[in-house]
């Protein structure tokens, strides 16, 4: 973990901040890429850690900016960030990663965000015009109040190439099937918001004749699960031969946090990749959005932040 301070907030639209960190001392910090994200321990909550994608130019090393949207449905972090962190505030977070990289040798990029999904869509932006490459980027917004960082955009030697689409603005609605038109080997697309969101975005892609290998996406938060028809399973620790029951309303986390067997933890739901566990042995049911398709048939590892088994036994490479 890194520690820095909040140098600024700012209200960037209608229940979305953003947060400038840097070092106390303003020494450097670990480069990044377009597509990035930290994790921040959450003030106020113990332990808690939430990813935010970092939205500045990945030439700076100066600072991290990070923008986090008020959610109603939050499980406690961005209410947090948004009631709690203060400029001056002392704040902890982890080196970045990147689980959403563009693509090397791509001709021409489409990036799509909606809402507060415009966060890693502004940096690839950002990164795409330094380096001249072909891209265009709309944005999708139910009204232009919660629109965050359009000044930025606008003042941005790009702001040509960037289409605002508003719920509330006749004429602005986003036309993803011409939009996504006659798809190239050299073409990739990029897209992060709502699943809804991005759901429409990939279908339409896909019925407009896109290979799924130039479809990249990242999601915020994974939509709910109907969990009313769950049982109990049983984990096996390999290195120790242990053996605990998973009830159904318990995660594989949950139990062997209690048992003194402990994973990593980041989301909780299976987004993010932190718990990512080995499976010797059974048959997961995935739940998470992390793993691909292909992955997840290889049912060798699995997320136990949310996902289950399909099986009696899962044995698990711990």
């Amino acid at each position: 973990m890194i520690d820095v301070m909040v140098i600024s907030r700012r209200d960037e639209a209608l229940d979305i901040c953003s947060f400038e960190l840097a070092r106390a001392d303003r020494s450097p910090l670990p480069a990044f890429s377009a597509g990035a994200h930290i994790e921040v321990q959450v003030p106020g909550e113990s332990g808690l850690l939430r990813q935010y994608s970092l939205c500045n130019h990945p030439a700076e090393q100066h600072r991290y900016l990070i923008g986090v949207l008020d959610d109603p449905a939050s499980r406690g972090g961005s209410s947090a960030m948004h009631q709690l962190l203060r400029a001056g505030m002392a704040l902890r977070i982890s080196e970045p990663r990147n689980l959403f990289p563009l693509a090397e040798h791509a001709r021409r990029s489409l990036l799509f965000a909606g809402g507060i999904g415009i966060t890693p869509i502004l940096c690839m932006a950002e990164q795409l015009a330094s380096s001249g490459a072909d891209f265009e980027l709309h944005y999708c917004v139910r009204a232009r109040d919660r629109a965050a960082f359009v000044e930025r955009l606008h003042a941005s030697s790009f702001a040509d190439r960037v289409f605002l689409h508003s719920d509330q603005e006749p004429g602005t609605a986003l036309d993803a099937l011409s939009v996504l038109a006659g798809p190239q080997p050299d073409v990739h697309l990029y897209v992060c918001g709502p699943g809804g969101f991005m759901q429409h975005v990939l279908d339409s892609a896909r019925q407009q004749g896109w290979q799924e290998a130039n479809l990249h996406r990242e999601y915020f938060a994974a939509a709910p699960v109907d969990t009313s028809a769950d049982g109990s399973f049983c984990v096996r620790i390999a290195s120790s031969g242990q053996e605990f029951e998973i009830p159904a309303d318990q995660t594989v986390v949950q139990v062997l946090e209690r048992h003194g067997v402990e994973i990593a933890v980041s989301c909780e739901q299976g987004v993010c990749g932190t718990c990512l566990t080995g499976v010797l042995d059974g048959v997961p049911e995935h739940r998470d959005l992390y793993l691909t398709e292909e992955e997840q048939a290889l049912n060798n590892q699995f997320t136990p932040c949310c996902s289950r088994a399909k099986t009696a036994m899962l044995v698990l490479d711990l």
